[in-house]
């Protein structure tokens, strides 16, 4: 195990806790660029606790101190669908908080932040943004609101009123710390937090989410728990393994075809093995 927990089991075991709201405030505040202030953890299909459930899958629903919704996701193996998972998650968030014949403007913002373990999507970044932004079709330029629309809104821009997508790849981060959220990404990929680390809420990582401080129940769950990821990678390794096995053998096969209908249709060894990729050595034994 590493020198802290993995940020993915605190989320599922600690991170509900008043107490360390902190944790969670000093990410968001380094990923938002703002002040953030979590009020509270909301209950949800997507946040219960399930004792027997997959680590692979793990929620979190928070509030913040402006009602706005934040979705925290962590996925250790891949998805196929997670991408449009995203989408239906922040939809599903914004019906489930909205009252029957509440107007608009109450609908809150919600903030989907997703951390991966696996590789996704093509591009060359480790963290994504995706926002809504209004286009002009033939002038480029970007729909703006007026001041009485702002102060309506609550927002200086449109897109901001919208929902919100933050994608971490943490298998792209290469471990090259060149601001305060990297320090967080750090942790994030590798369960340690260096001595060098200022950003905010750090300071609460090292003491609240060190492993050395954890009561000898929470270390054997912990300790199941890096079991489970490591029977799940082995798992996903070996049948990866076992397919591309197959796979060959059957390429194999149907080279091993050819190579017989080009030696009764009386073609060289040398032509053959161009054809097939077999070994010159192994026509002479198909030909034998």
């Amino acid at each position: 195990m590493g020198k802290h927990i993995r940020f993915d089991w605190a989320a599922k075991k600690m991170l509900r806790d008043k107490k360390n709201f902190g944790i969670l405030e000093g990410f968001l505040s380094e990923l938002l660029k703002e002040n953030i202030k979590i009020e509270g953890i909301l209950e949800g299909e997507s946040n219960q606790e399930e004792e027997n459930g997959k680590f692979n899958r793990i929620d979190l629903l928070a509030e913040n101190a402006m009602g706005e919704k934040i979705i925290f996701e962590f996925r250790n193996y891949r998805e196929w669908e997670f991408l449009l998972r995203m989408r239906f998650g922040n939809a599903k968030v914004v019906l489930s908080h909205v009252g029957i014949g509440e107007r608009y403007p109450k609908i809150k913002k919600v903030i989907a932040v997703s951390i991966v373990y696996f590789p996704l999507g093509q591009g060359d970044d480790y963290i994504y943004v995706g926002q809504t932004r209004f286009t002009g079709m033939h002038t480029r330029t970007k729909l703006q609101l007026t001041d009485l629309q702002q102060d309506f809104l609550g927002k200086p821009t449109l897109h901001q009123a919208y929902p919100e997508y933050y994608l971490i790849r943490t298998t792209k981060f290469n471990d090259v710390i060149n601001d305060s959220l990297d320090e967080w990404i750090y942790f994030f990929k590798n369960s340690e937090v260096l001595d060098s680390f200022k950003a905010k809420g750090m300071d609460e990582v090292r003491t609240k989410l060190a492993v050395i401080n954890m009561s000898e129940a929470e270390r054997k769950q912990y300790q199941r728990f890096a079991e489970e990821l490591m029977d799940e990678a082995s798992y996903i390794a070996s049948n990866k393994f076992e397919k591309e096995w197959y796979a060959k053998k059957a390429v194999k096969a149907a080279h091993i075809e050819t190579a017989r209908k080009s030696i009764s249709a009386g073609l060289s060894d040398d032509v053959i093995a161009g054809i097939t990729g077999l070994s010159v050595e192994e026509v002479r034994m198909l030909r034998e």
